[in-house]
């Protein structure tokens, strides 16, 4: 088990996954007094997994493909885009 890719995974995907419109919505499910709060706990962690799933197929797909170095300058230019994007809206 690689301890230190464990920790930067975890790590990244946890700092960007706090506040965001998928914890918001899970707030809001289970504000609700009426609703199993495990029901809405299980099925969030579910669809998390799932998109989570999708990124590492997608990553796995494209590194046949396209260059380690290329995936990380155009990752890199997606986030600094979309971070101006969102500064300037």
């Amino acid at each position: 088990m690689d301890w230190k890719l464990f920790a930067l995974v975890f790590g990244s995907v946890f700092l960007a996954e706090l506040g965001d419109k998928m914890q918001i919505a899970t707030m809001l499910f289970s504000a609700d007094r009426e609703v199993n709060k495990w029901v809405v706990f299980g099925a969030a962690s579910l669809a998390l997994i799932a998109t989570s799933a999708i990124g590492v197929v997608a990553g796995s797909v494209a590194s046949q493909y396209v260059s380690q170095r290329v995936l990380h300058m155009v990752a890199g230019t997606a986030f600094v885009l979309i971070g101006l994007w969102m500064l300037l809206r």
